[in-house]
């Protein structure tokens, strides 16, 4: 029996003609009815699927146009450099300088998000917070998501900019250090109205006072020695 060739060429015609099409489209193009071989020849084209309207459209990357954020759409159909919505909200939501809310996210992505977002968090790859009376979503690197809390403290003006902006440059041990001495300026509740403000741990900021109190400062380190995820020891085949 002859193998029928099918020729991708005939794909990329398809999306000459036109930025985006569907699966039935791709499949009478190609002259089959079995899914598999269109994907087999798309597979070969650097393509990629909508985040909108259920996964159903079809473009390739070197015809989508993305924006600096990684979005393209045509007419009301999305795509994202990332791949899924899933993908995306975790990617956008990570390197946004102050997190997002979830109306903010869906303002981006132009579909809604909340799903999305509630998974992600569920799966230790995003992290939220109320502020004050919905959620601020960020990422799930603790450092960084410090860094989007102040910021968006800033922009709420419960904390100067320039300190949102001073405190985003420091490392983890100074971060502690100040958000502890910002709490001896506050006095009696000053642990939690700065663990608010910077996205801390309360009692990250009560040690961070504890040890500017008993000059306990590493000048050399971050951690004490000893600290942090213990090294993992490389087994030798026997």
């Amino acid at each position: 029996m002859n193998r029928i060739h099918y020729d991708p060429d005939r794909l990329r015609e398809v999306f000459h003609r036109q930025p985006i099409a569907t699966l039935p489209e791709l499949k009478a193009a190609m002259g089959t009815e079995v899914d598999l071989t269109v994907f087999r020849k798309l597979a070969a084209l650097d393509y990629t699927t909508s985040y909108s309207h259920r996964g159903a459209y079809y473009t390739l990357n070197s015809v989508a146009r993305y924006d600096a954020q990684g979005l393209w759409s045509h007419q009301d159909v999305h795509f994202s450099r990332y791949g899924t919505l899933l993908e995306t909200a975790a990617e956008l939501t990570s390197r946004a300088p102050a997190g997002y809310f979830t109306e903010e996210l869906e303002a981006v992505v132009q579909v809604p998000a909340k799903d999305a977002l509630r998974q992600l968090v569920e799966r230790g790859r995003l992290q939220r917070r109320p502020s004050p009376d919905r959620y601020l979503y960020g990422a799930a690197e603790r450092a960084r998501w410090q860094e989007q809390w102040a910021a968006r403290q800033a922009q709420s003006d419960e904390l100067p900019a320039e300190i949102a902006l001073f405190y985003g440059l420091l490392d983890e041990q100074q971060r502690r250090l100040f958000a502890g001495l910002e709490s001896l300026q506050h006095g009696h509740g000053g642990d939690r109205r700065m663990a608010e403000l910077l996205g801390l741990d309360a009692a990250t900021v009560a040690r961070g006072r504890r040890e500017l109190l008993a000059g306990e400062v590493l000048r050399e380190r971050i951690r004490r020695e000893g600290g942090g995820r213990k090294p993992v020891e490389k087994k030798r085949p026997k």
